[in-house]
């Protein structure tokens, strides 16, 4: 039995919030109309919550009372982001290190909500965040996941790895009232998963298709080849680069366009396509967006640089100029919208996506993929991994159109890209491995 979305929506969502003592539906609200202010409006606003977090940072949590005595930074003083910029980045190796010192003695380390990542890198990342903060994130990602055309009450589908399971009464009663949620665990996307995954999507009529950018494609292509089509509200991708080509056939199964977004478990949302599709429009509300050059100086618009997040709703972990290893392209342009919110231009890849040429520069993953992938016919999947400078491992998936000069081709590009010096070991395999978490990685630098 299907309960009415709007039952859903009017009763159901609002109760829970009242029942948890929530402020995740009023934050909602606060954020639906704060994104219509002018940007100058938000700024401001977004500078208030940057002293007072800094403040809070330097009062209760050791690891920042010092970092900012050593950069001679007086936190009351701080009005906007520019008068952190001799303060340190914060880097995965300080959180790892001194993660105990940065928590903020005002909260109990059992009261806190933990989570884990960094599983890509090979290295895990333990962090945390407040009750109340973890409930702001949520509302933030609700926002965007209305951009993609969804309705709050409307039930969802989830292409996602290791989906979580409903144990206890209180989650099975919520699964059923609320959520309504159905799963396609990316860690085994066959045949078998793909007809159980469908029967469950006529049942439940999913208004939300969500998954990593590359899972979405995988289940796309496979609907496409057998005429199925899929007609949900929204499609949201994310978790990893979602490339041109992937995003027109997800497109043309689904009937909508892709809504791309972009965020990590440490800072959570980070930016979100809007309806306009012309950008990602930077989550100001609750986190402060730098992009910076190699040398730490600020890029302009445009420029590809390093992304840096301060976090403004974490209370319980402050995470204060926090480089997540993410480039972006910051945008100067307000979008057609009319939202205030800040543009990113493009997300380019995390640092350890870009392989570096023979020359000694980096080139971004997705453009070395995007200029390969999409160039071949024959290749249905690809991944390059560079362990050494001048050697590179190719692993390719050939589909029906592989030819005796696909491969041959395919090297001469990437030698144009990457340099005629380099090497290759090409792997000819019938799938790409997933990391543990269920996400995809198409380029790999390991120097």
């Amino acid at each position: 039995m299907r309960i009415p979305d709007v039952l859903v929506r009017e009763l159901f969502e609002p109760l829970w919030d009242k029942y948890e003592n929530s402020v995740r539906l009023a934050t909602l609200r606060k954020l639906e109309k704060s994104q219509w202010l002018p940007a100058k409006d938000l700024q401001a606003a977004s500078n208030k919550k940057l002293r007072l977090m800094c403040e809070h940072a330097v009062a209760t949590s050791t690891f920042y009372n010092r970092r900012f005595a050593q950069a001679g930074i007086n936190a009351s003083t701080v009005s906007c982001i520019a008068d952190l910029a001799g303060l340190p980045l914060l880097t995965k190796t300080d959180i790892r290190e001194n993660l105990e010192e940065i928590l903020s003695s005002t909260y109990e380390k059992k009261d806190l909500v933990p989570a884990k990542t960094g599983g890509s890198t090979g290295v895990s990342l333990r962090v945390f965040c407040d009750q109340q903060g973890i409930e702001k994130r949520n509302a933030a990602a609700l926002r965007s996941d209305i951009w993609s055309g969804w309705r709050m009450g409307q039930p969802l589908a989830a292409v996602w790895g290791n989906p979580p399971k409903a144990v206890t009464l209180k989650n099975k009663l919520r699964l059923f009232l609320k959520d309504r949620i159905i799963y396609l665990d990316t860690m085994k996307i066959d045949e078998e998963a793909i007809d159980k995954f469908l029967i469950e999507w006529k049942t439940l009529k999913p208004g939300l298709l969500f998954g990593h950018a590359h899972s979405l494609f995988i289940l796309a292509e496979s609907l496409k080849e057998s005429g199925i089509s899929l007609r949900p509200s929204g499609v949201i991708a994310t978790s990893m680069m979602l490339l041109d080509h992937e995003r027109a056939v997800i497109e043309e199964v689904c009937g909508t366009k892709v809504t791309n977004r972009y965020g990590c478990e440490e800072v959570s949302l980070i930016g979100c396509e809007c309806e306009k599709h012309r950008g990602m429009h930077l989550n100001l509300d609750h986190n402060i967006v730098e992009f910076l050059r190699d040398d730490g100086t600020k890029c302009t618009a445009g420029e590809d640089g390093r992304i840096v997040v301060t976090e403004l709703i974490n209370f319980g972990m402050p995470m204060i100029r926090y480089e997540v290893g993410d480039r972006g392209v910051p945008s100067c342009q307000q979008c057609e919208c009319g939202r205030g919110l800040p543009l990113m231009e493009s997300l380019t890849g995390r640092t350890a996506d870009f392989l570096v040429a023979e020359g000694g520069f980096k080139v971004a993953g997705i453009s070395i993929i995007e200029n390969s992938l999409t160039r071949f016919s024959g290749i249905s999947q690809l991944q390059i991994v560079q362990n050494k400078p001048l050697l590179l491992t190719v692993n390719l998936v050939p589909d029906v159109d592989f030819g005796q000069n696909t491969e041959i081709e395919l090297l001469a590009a990437l030698r144009d890209m990457l340099g005629q010096g380099m090497q290759f070991e090409v792997n000819h395999v019938t799938a790409i491995a997933q990391e543990k978490s269920g996400k995809y990685r198409f380029t790999i630098c390991r120097l």
